[in-house]
């Protein structure tokens, strides 16, 4: 059982902060890439190629962590994955060759990975795991937001470089946090009070549950923008549309933090995946301004109410810190596989009808296995 206390406010701070700045590069993608063809002349594969291994690295983390989350100290693991990550966006400012660069971007994302995966894991085991699952998710949003509005201006005066040195410097500030971690994952029999007949398989459910989501959220989001250029809505408006929808993903994972524990998890769980649904079957057919606006701001808003939840679920079913790292993996992997699988399905139906269907039954199927691996009666109104 957690203990019913509020979570220490220096160990949220490392929780969000880490989680925050780690994935900063994947946040502001559109900008960081538009720099690198301006600066270092790279061609639209390698710039993909490049953000391929930032993400396959965050992801591949999970492995490595399978061992040191029940060997090592999480405090001392998040020293030196800070550590690495500081060394290695130091040395990306002096990376000379694209062989270089990338070598150091996989450190950096190894690195960022292995903390988020300690973010995750700590969650887990507070009081209250969806309100900072929702403060983990408004922190990206934030920082990813301020990094689009304010690193081109960057860019153009210091370039890439100054990229690498904020992340850097960010990390150097947050060191001290480290010490607030859990200092390692929670005592066997503590996590086996929790255990509940089947749970492995209500594990996988959870699993199959997150690969879900994020094939769907994958796949509908990277081609959104296809999508309304393809109904004749011009770039500038699109782009408005899609930087507002940031706003209101601020906005859904902050609602799901100050709800707390005020309401039982279930209706909110199928809310959030109704106006998910309802949000990517508005994009049908030939979509005015007004209706992709609305699709896209809905789509954004419910994605991030929904994220932490599922989360929670997650940690109602492991507090050792393992689900959660596991889920680390899937999480690249849905975002690896959802936009391959969305590209195909456009070339093949030569539209994004196919596209916007599946998504929202993939949306829907997400939702069947989150509430099928919740522990105990599967309609059984718990808090969240």
């Amino acid at each position: 059982m957690r203990d019913a206390s509020h979570t220490p406010w220096q160990q949220l701070a490392a929780i969000v902060l880490f989680a925050a700045i780690t994935p900063t590069i994947l946040m502001t993608a559109p900008a960081v890439a538009a720099q690198l063809a301006a600066q270092w002349q790279l061609s639209p594969s390698q710039i993909g190629d490049l953000f391929s291994v930032e993400l396959g690295a965050m992801s591949l983390a999970t492995l490595p962590a399978l061992w040191w989350l029940k060997c090592v100290s999480w405090r001392v693991a998040a020293l030196g994955a800070a550590v690495l990550f500081i060394t290695a966006n130091l040395l990306s400012m002096l990376a000379d060759t694209y062989t270089h660069l990338l070598i150091l971007r996989f450190a950096s994302a190894l690195a960022g990975g292995s903390l988020m995966i300690l973010c995750l894991a700590s969650a887990a085991t507070t009081a209250n795991p969806s309100r900072v699952y929702g403060l983990w998710v408004m922190g990206q949003l934030v920082v990813g937001a301020i990094g689009l509005a304010v690193l081109p201006g960057l860019f153009e005066r210091y370039g890439l470089e100054a990229c690498y040195l904020i992340l850097a410097g960010l990390m150097t500030v947050l060191l001290p946090l480290a010490w607030n971690f859990p200092s390692t994952s929670p005592a066997p029999q503590a996590a086996a009070m929790t255990a509940l007949p089947g749970s492995r398989w209500k594990a996988a459910l959870g699993v199959a549950a997150v690969l879900a989501f994020y094939i769907s959220l994958g796949g509908v989001w990277t081609f959104i923008g296809a999508l309304g250029a393809s109904a004749g809505i011009s770039a500038q408006h699109s782009g408005e549309i899609l930087a507002i929808a940031t706003v209101m993903g601020i906005a859904g994972a902050a609602c799901v933090s100050l709800i707390g524990t005020r309401l039982p998890r279930l209706p909110l769980l199928l809310s959030g995946y109704a106006l998910m649904a309802a949000a990517v079957l508005l994009l049908l057919g030939q979509p005015t301004l007004v209706r992709f606006a609305l699709a896209a701001l809905l789509f954004k808003f419910a994605w991030t109410f929904i994220l932490p939840l599922i989360l929670a679920c997650l940690a109602d079913l492991d507090h050792s810190g393992k689900l959660m790292n596991v889920s680390n993996l899937v999480i690249g992997g849905g975002l690896a596989i959802g936009p391959a699988i969305a590209g195909r399905l456009i070339e093949a139906s030569g539209g994004f009808a196919v596209l916007l269907v599946g998504g929202a039954v993939i949306t829907l199927l997400s939702l069947a296995l989150v509430v099928a691996s919740r522990p105990g009666p599967v309609f059984e109104m718990e808090p969240v």
